[in-house]
């Protein structure tokens, strides 16, 4: 129980990565299609019922050819049989780095698998057949080097043992190298005697170390020379001399010596690599023959092998010729000469600006095959950009998130990755990691600005177009495209969509009628963008459309009243003098401004220089002495504005002299039957006044009792809001008189209207312009008219003047 126990603990701790390093399964080379290696999912703690939804996988294509992972049980499984010597040819150990990867977070876990050799080699001898030639004066006890086997497998399984074939003159004796290699070699144990026995046929077998083991053999020529008493010597039996892999080909690596103190041709000492040398030693190296100076010949490469080791012979020239052999190790040394190898394991193309820091786009792996500090390698991205690297395991790195993204101040990203190794000098390899940031719905649309003021002349055509209200948003796709439409406001009398139209694609205004400025002088509405996004986003701006006034309205003549194309008669005391009011002309103009100001002036008269008409007043009077036996006279008085083109209408007045001193009583049955309109309007006014005098009646009245006394006056407001500029200054030239009018401007947010009380009149009834508004009215009251005979005098001084914020137009 407690070796269970025990057991139990050791597992979870290596599972959690606290004690226990790298996982490693072991599998047999040539392992057959679906041979269980490992189960990822149980050694990684991962769920196995999510492996098919996190697409556990097999990184790189290499790996992949080789296993696959079972993504019900999460077992690594073999795909293809692999040869472990062609996969990792003579090295002593073989290890398949594996990487996994998952989705959904994405991440990746790293395992390795050993593949362990199995005997599936036996050991070949490079020739079948191996000459040797020993002089016959060979003393016992020396050695001559045979050819060594050659065993694709390793470890226990390649070759373990030589043997040679019985016989009384030859032994043989394995020699064991650095690098674990056996190398046989042939011991002479008994003299030889060429005149009786030439040569010997010997067997040699290699033996590698298997279960069962596997046996090459080659047959050994053993030819006996003639006597050559002294072999060449050298001065030492091995040499090790260490390069550069940059070495340039021809350097000097070393120069051998043997000496032989044989004269003549016996003496003479030649060098050359041992029979058993490989091809790539030789194709790597050049050795002179007489001077023994070993040269580089060929580009050498650490990565590859790290060192050299082979047997170089030195022969004499006698008959028999004498051999020595000496072992000589070339030893590589790095340099920084292979720059890092960028991977990215696995990349996300496309990445939303919403991302959150710390989400992953791209998995990397760094190699570099050289060693020491030149292997170190370290990776970086610029500064500038929202990503950073973190470090999983050695050489493996994850790009993430650092920061916020915005797609409308960035779409996409070329993310250079540079890896760089310790080197003296440093190597570096750069691989841009391409990155497009897909749009989310962050932006409402925007008006370029928060209100709007549009001016429109009034009496335009329907379907005008008023204004554009174009919104831009810096997102893409349905989240970018706008639509437009109409906020009424609450609580509003009048509503937007009687009066325009808004189109939902393009926020283009149009007008649905004709504006008249008289019933409209002011419309505010709002008007709504929207986007298609999900959530949609919007925003609102406001318009407010200004109706401009035209001359669109002649003058109405308010007194005195007439029937048209009738005249109006107006009775004379006899023996009037000069100055005396005959009656007063009162027109009113429905439209505002310039357009509103009214001029009179007498256009036809039997006599003009009897009467004289104020121009602005409208007042008509004597200009001389009447005398008494004056007849009728027949006067066209014209009302005209100040519009451009200017609007004129006409009254005709009869002035006659009167009989007695009683004032004429006009017709009753005429005057209590008014016109449609004036009926209309009378009625407006009634309903103006009885709303207004609630709230203003002590104020007008008093400011009325100042004008009256001539008192100067300021700006005065009533308590319902409305506001009066009453204003006494002395009469200026290009001026209208004012004859008593006072002038009241009511409403702060409405086109100027007035109202006028004061001025005189005789014999026709005051009356009053119907107001647009309820809010707005003029009115024109005229004092009680003097009886006959008695001088008519204004009720203020006539060098007082009052005027409203209205100003009178030039003398045109």
């Amino acid at each position: 129980v407690e070796i269970c126990w025990g057991a139990t603990l050791l597992f979870l701790i290596c599972h959690l990565g606290y004690v226990c390093g790298q996982i490693r399964y072991p599998v047999p080379e040539e392992s057959q299609e679906g041979t269980f290696v490992g189960n990822v999912a149980q050694d990684f703690l991962l769920d196995t019922e999510s492996l098919s939804a996190r697409r556990l996988q097999v990184a790189g294509e290499v790996n992949q050819r080789h296993f696959r992972v079972d993504l019900d049980s999460g077992a690594l499984l073999i795909k293809n049989p692999i040869d472990r010597e062609a996969l990792c040819g003579l090295s002593a150990s073989c290890i398949v780095p594996l990487e996994f990867v998952t989705e959904g977070p994405l991440e990746m876990y790293r395992a390795e698998v050993e593949i362990v050799d199995v005997n599936d080699h036996a050991p070949r001898f490079p020739r079948q057949q191996l000459d040797l030639e020993i002089g016959e004066a060979a003393p016992p006890g020396q050695r001559f080097p045979l050819e060594k086997a050659q065993d694709a497998d390793v470890g226990s399984n390649s070759i373990s043992s030589y043997r040679l074939s019985s016989n009384e003159h030859f032994a043989l004796d394995v020699k064991k190298r650095s690098d674990g290699s056996l190398v046989p070699e042939l011991l002479l144990e008994k003299p030889l005697d060429r005149e009786k026995q030439s040569d010997y046929r010997l067997v040699l077998t290699a033996v590698d170390g298997g279960n069962p083991p596997r046996s090459g053999t080659a047959e050994l020529r053993v030819s006996v020379l003639d006597v050559n008493d002294n072999a060449p010597a050298f001065q030492q039996s091995s040499y090790r001399i260490s390069v550069l892999e940059s070495a340039p080909a021809g350097m000097l690596l070393i120069q051998l010596n043997a000496s032989d103190p044989d004269l003549g041709p016996s003496g003479n000492v030649t060098f050359s690599f041992s029979g058993h040398t490989p091809d790539r030693v030789r194709n790597l190296f050049s050795l002179h023959p007489t001077t023994g100076k070993l040269t580089l010949q060929g580009p050498l490469d650490f990565e590859s092998e790290n060192y050299y080791e082979f047997d170089i012979r030195a022969r004499d020239g006698g008959s028999p010729a004498m051999e020595q052999h000496c072992s000589l190790r070339v030893d590589l040394l790095d340099v920084n000469d292979n720059a890092p190898h960028i991977t990215v394991t696995s990349e996300l193309g496309t990445l939303p600006e919403s991302a959150e820091p710390g989400t992953v786009v791209a998995l990397i792996s760094v190699q570099d095959p050289d060693s020491g500090s030149n292997g170190d390698v370290s990776l970086r991205i610029p500064d500038h950009l929202p990503f950073a690297l973190k470090s999983a395991f050695r050489n493996q790195f994850s790009l993430v998130t650092a920061g916020p993204l915005d797609r409308e101040a960035k779409s996409s990203y070329d993310i250079m990755v540079t890896a760089s190794d310790a080197g003296n000098p440093p190597l570096s390899t750069q691989r841009t990691i391409f990155l497009n940031i897909s749009d989310v719905n962050d932006n409402p649309p925007s008006f370029f600005q928060r209100s709007h003021e549009v001016f429109v002349p009034e009496n335009n055509r329907p379907g005008d177009l008023l204004c554009s209200l174009a919104a831009s948003d810096p997102d893409s796709g349905l989240n970018a495209l706008i639509s437009y439409s109409l906020l009424e406001p609450r609580n509003r009398d009048v509503s937007a969509s009687s009066f325009i139209s808004l189109n939902p694609q393009t926020g283009a205004v149009h007008a649905t009628r004709s504006f008249d400025y008289e019933q409209t002088q002011t419309l505010q509405f709002e008007v709504q963008a929207r986007d298609r996004g999900n959530p949609p986003l919007s925003s609102t701006v406001t318009v407010r459309l200004f109706v401009l006034d035209l001359n669109d309205n002649a003058p109405a003549v308010l007194r005195p009243r007439a029937r048209p194309g009738s005249l109006c008669p107006q009775a004379l005391p006899p023996s009037v003098g000069a100055g005396h009011l005959v009656t007063k002309v009162t027109a009113v103009d429905l439209d505002s401004g310039y357009n509103a100001w009214v001029s009179y002036q007498l256009l036809e008269a039997p006599d003009p220089s009897l009467f004289a008409v104020s121009r602005y007043a409208g007042e008509v009077r004597t200009a001389v002495p009447i005398p008494a036996d004056l007849p009728p006279q027949k006067l066209v008085i014209v009302v005209k504005d100040s519009g451009s083109p200017p609007l004129s209408t006409s009254v005709t007045l009869l002035v006659s002299l009167e009989e007695d001193t009683h004032p004429v009583v006009p017709d009753l049955r005429e005057s209590s039957a008014p016109r449609e309109g004036e009926s209309r309007l009378t009625l407006y006014l009634a309903v103006s006044l009885v709303a207004i005098c609630f709230v203003s009646f002590g104020s007008f009245v008093a400011l009325l009792s100042k004008c009256l006394r001539g008192a100067a006056c300021g700006v005065t407001c009533f308590p319902a809001g409305t506001c009066a500029c009453l204003t006494r200054s002395r009469r200026r030239e290009g001026l209208p008189p004012s004859n008593g009018i006072l002038r009241i401007q009511l409403g702060s947010d409405d086109p100027i209207k007035f109202v006028d009380v004061g001025g005189h009149s005789h014999g026709c009834t005051p009356l009053a312009s119907a107001p647009t508004r309820s809010d707005s009215f003029m009115m024109v009251k005229s004092p009680s008219a003097p009886m006959a005979g008695e001088p008519v005098r204004p009720s203020c001084p006539p060098s007082d003047l009052l005027y409203g914020l209205e100003q009178a137009p030039p003398n045109t």
